[in-house]
């Protein structure tokens, strides 16, 4: 089996909207075989949402840290680990809203992609996408828990014309969320996808699809040689040049799988710095990103931890 190593970076964006209801956590380390992303996007409109993306990310990250080992040592485990942390992260959501009836509705989607040496696994709850890019194509792997997907489906069966599913006044909503409740759709396979090298993985929030998927691809196609930090800032720049009046809350995890002799090199690029949306900075870096929670005066208190790559 050929050894791979992962040359990843996350990037941070906010939209239109006051709040960042995005949140994201990753750990890939060049020359480990094992590595993960976590996302939540926090329901838009719905009470707290920032708050909920950050308890599922902040649970279900801390999850996957505690098991790193027993996951390496046995791939058999994965499913149970992520659905597990998954039921967790919900489990949390239940606590804290039993005794906030304001922010009852809270919730968000859930994106959590692992890799093992040449395997990708995932859970996903809700309409976060996980893109594979090879050999030049784009690929969504996990399914879309949306009104918009069965609309779709309607379309290819011909129940529905194409412009009633367009212009459907529910087609933006999501059919499964964590919110606190039992859990609709989960998608959690228990095969993985085996990856090659020279694969690109994208863990996003919604807010990517404001661009194209023709033109995602050819912006993966034009920068896959790329370090992953350029590939992301790049990804970014294009999502933020469609200027969308709309355009949401963005968070997304780039990955590129490289022979071990090469990663090195791809980390030792500088990163870019590059104003974003509305004149400011986003947000990007390679390193591992994580926010713990604890109680101070009854109340839940995010701690967010950094470490940048030398």
């Amino acid at each position: 089996m050929a050894k791979f190593s992962y040359d990843s970076a996350t990037a941070i964006s906010q939209g239109c909207r006051d709040r960042q209801e995005d949140a994201i956590a990753a750990d890939f380390q060049a020359g480990f075989p094992f590595g993960f992303a976590v996302l939540a996007d926090g329901m838009g409109g719905h009470a707290a949402g920032d708050v909920a993306s950050k308890v599922i990310v902040t649970e279900v990250f801390a999850e996957l840290k505690l098991h790193a080992a027993d996951i390496a040592a046995d791939q058999g485990q994965i499913g149970t680990v992520l659905q597990r942390a998954a039921a967790g992260a919900n489990a949390c959501l239940a606590d804290y809203t039993a005794t906030r009836p304001k922010v009852t509705g809270m919730g968000a989607t859930l994106l959590a992609p692992v890799i093992l040496e040449d395997r990708l696994y995932w859970i996903s709850v809700g309409d976060s996408p996980l893109f594979l890019f090879r050999d030049g194509q784009l690929h969504r792997l996990n399914e879309e828990h949306s009104v918009a997907a069965q609309l779709d489906q309607m379309v290819a069966r011909g129940k529905i014309s194409e412009m009633q599913a367009q212009s459907h006044p529910d087609r933006h909503c999501v059919t499964s969320v964590l919110t606190g409740r039992s859990l609709g759709q989960v998608d959690c396979p228990g095969h993985p996808v085996t990856l090659r090298a020279g694969d690109i993985v994208l863990a996003a929030s919604d807010g990517v699809q404001s661009l194209a998927t023709a033109d995602l691809a050819e912006v993966l196609r034009a920068g896959h040689a790329l370090p992953s930090a350029v590939l992301a800032q790049r990804v970014l720049d294009r999502v933020l040049q469609q200027n969308a009046p709309e355009q949401d809350n963005l968070s997304f995890c780039v990955v590129r799988i490289v022979p071990s002799a090469i990663v090195a090199q791809s980390c030792a690029a500088p990163s870019p710095q590059v104003a974003g949306h509305g004149g400011q900075r986003p947000r990007m870096r390679r390193l591992t990103f994580a926010a713990t929670a604890h109680r101070r005066e009854g109340q839940l208190v995010f701690e967010t931890l950094t470490r940048s790559a030398p």
